[in-house]
């Protein structure tokens, strides 16, 4: 009986640090593709001269109805993919896995060309309902042509999470972004600084840009596929199997359709903004068409770039157990699920909550460094962090709601949200205009993620105790940081200007670094590194050779 039991305890210890290796590298991945996507916007913006904060307006609205196509493309696919292929795993039926899998990208690839299909048809409309007119319908249709390769491309990376091989998603990603960034900023440059090109043109080449970065990682993908599982026997075994195709694809859809709702959650709720804004800032105030897209930009677009990042990093959290906790709920082993869920919340508040806290402290020089100086600006990406702390929040605890087969609920509640944003948006909007919509959906999701996090308690069970005591070293660490960092960017005010791109740059870059070495050592002093990142923080510790005895 004790050997069981020592077993069954190292067989969750060796789970939970392959889940925290996956953690590691889905963050890595989202961090630096994200990354990179932000860092582009310093020159792309700066090159875009006077029309920069159309151009940005009109590249977020494009981009928003892209997301939409996307999500209804791969038809929450991957995310389906991943927890079957984790299923099968689990009951060591490797067969039933490829032939999913084959499956899958078939059906992803037909929905894909559908789906662009319909973004390109449809793009007048849609560019008419959000008030960007023709200028917005090309850049939708430059975006359509991604549509038809993307599921497919997502389907391969929940291959790879489904069987727990979190680097090549990873890098994947990196590579997407690289591919992106670079044609991005080249085609700008030569539309605006060599040929003194319009500004349209350049962001219709801007969102292309996004069909070179797929093809980039489309190739490692395929060529990492076929080096870890052999093309050749995936699609022969399919041909042998007498598996029933069609129960197979019915199965497939019955569990993405929860996953597309789901992952929609944040887009709906920024087209919701898209679609109203206009509309009623037209009714209550006089501002023109061109100064009402600036202002999208500013609360929408701009601190989007920032915030989500972390939404990305709580994204990362939420992927990585997936598959573990799919298999921890269908093997019934209610110990380790509860571990696991207490584990994910906890790394969720070690890495997001610092974050967020760091950011709205260095809200004013980030806001100067990738856009201009702007009181108005630098207020709503302090409002944006703390609604990206909740929407972050969201995606870990829908995910975990997937996870124990709560599809329902978890839906039920984003119905609620959305019923919510609805009836807050005009009264928010007419109050405090560019504030009101980001108020209305941090409301919305703040209620999803309380009903969230109730029926996950009741299901799970997670140590409560041991969470609250974490979360009471977590903010007292915070803290400390933050009183650091205050004082180190009031230093640096004193003899640089916040207002100056070079000065916030060098503001953001040392406050930032002490932040992250002081939140460093804190937590290790504190046991927190060691305790929710187990043998990597040890590695890390070895690594940086920080506070050796």
């Amino acid at each position: 009986m004790d050997e069981s039991n020592e077993l069954n305890k190292e067989t969750t210890s060796s789970k939970t640090n392959k889940m925290i290796e996956g953690t590691f590298w889905l963050t890595v991945g989202n961090f630096l593709s994200r990354f990179l996507g932000l860092i582009y916007i310093i020159p792309w913006y700066s090159w875009m001269g006077e029309h920069a904060k159309v151009s940005n307006g009109l590249y977020g609205m494009g981009y928003n109805i892209y997301a939409i196509f996307l999500l209804i493309s791969t038809a929450g696919i991957p995310s389906a993919v991943t927890k079957q292929i984790a299923y099968y795993n689990s009951l060591d039926d490797p067969e039933m896995s490829n032939q999913f899998f084959y499956s899958s990208l078939k059906i992803a690839t037909f929905i894909g060309v559908i789906a662009s299909f319909g973004m390109y048809l449809f793009s007048p409309i849609i560019a008419k309902s959000s008030g960007g007119g023709q200028d917005l319908t090309a850049v939708i249709r430059s975006l359509s042509i991604i549509v038809i390769f993307f599921p497919s491309m997502s389907v391969i990376r929940g291959y790879f999470q489904g069987n727990q091989q979190m680097k090549p998603y990873a890098v994947s990603q990196i590579l997407e972004q690289i591919g992106r960034v670079i044609y991005m900023l080249l085609s700008t440059f030569i539309i605006m600084k060599v040929l003194n090109g319009n500004y349209v043109t350049a962001v219709v080449h801007s969102t292309f840009a996004a069909f070179i970065g797929l093809i980039v990682s489309y190739v490692y993908l395929l060529f990492k596929l076929h080096k870890e599982a052999p093309l050749n026997d995936i699609f022969l075994q399919n041909k042998k199997s007498k598996i029933n195709s069609k129960g197979l694809l019915k199965e497939l859809l019955q569990v993405s359709i929860p996953f597309i709702i789901m992952a929609s959650g944040i887009s709906l709720f920024k087209l919701i903004d898209q679609f109203t804004f206009s509309r009623i800032m037209s009714q209550i105030s006089t501002y023109s068409d061109m100064r009402l897209t600036e202002l999208f930009a500013i609360f929408s677009t701009n601190p989007d770039k920032l915030t989500m990042i972390v939404i990305a990093l709580a994204t990362s959290l939420s992927s990585a157990g997936l598959p573990l906790l799919t298999e921890f709920f269908t093997k019934k082993n209610k110990l380790s699920l509860s571990k696991m869920v207490t584990n994910n919340i906890q790394l969720f508040l070690f890495i997001t909550l610092p974050s967020i806290l760091g950011m709205i402290l260095l809200a004013k020089p980030l806001y100067t460094l990738f856009y201009e100086p702007s009181n108005l600006g630098t207020k709503v990406l302090i409002q944006a962090c703390l609604t990206g702390f909740i929407l972050g929040f969201y995606m870990l605890s829908s995910s975990i709601l997937q996870s124990i087969n709560q599809n329902r609920y978890a839906i039920f509640t984003l119905l609620i949200g959305a019923i919510v944003k609805l009836i807050l948006q005009y009264p928010l909007i007419s109050i405090f205009e560019v504030y009101g919509p980001l108020l209305a959906t941090a409301i919305s999701f703040g209620i999803i993620c309380i009903l969230n996090l109730k029926k996950i308690i009741n299901i799970t069970h997670p140590d409560i105790k041991l969470l609250l005591k974490r979360t009471v070293l977590i903010s007292f660490s915070c803290i400390l940081m933050l009183l650091v960092v205050l004082l180190v960017r009031n230093f640096l005010y004193l003899f640089l200007d916040p207002e100056r791109k070079m000065h916030s740059f060098l503001i953001v870059t040392f406050a930032a670094i002490i932040g992250i070495m002081t939140y460093l050592f804190l937590s290790f002093k504190t046991g927190l590194s060691d305790a929710l990142l187990g043998f990597n923080a040890k590695k890390l510790k070895n690594k940086l050779k920080l506070f050796s005895k």
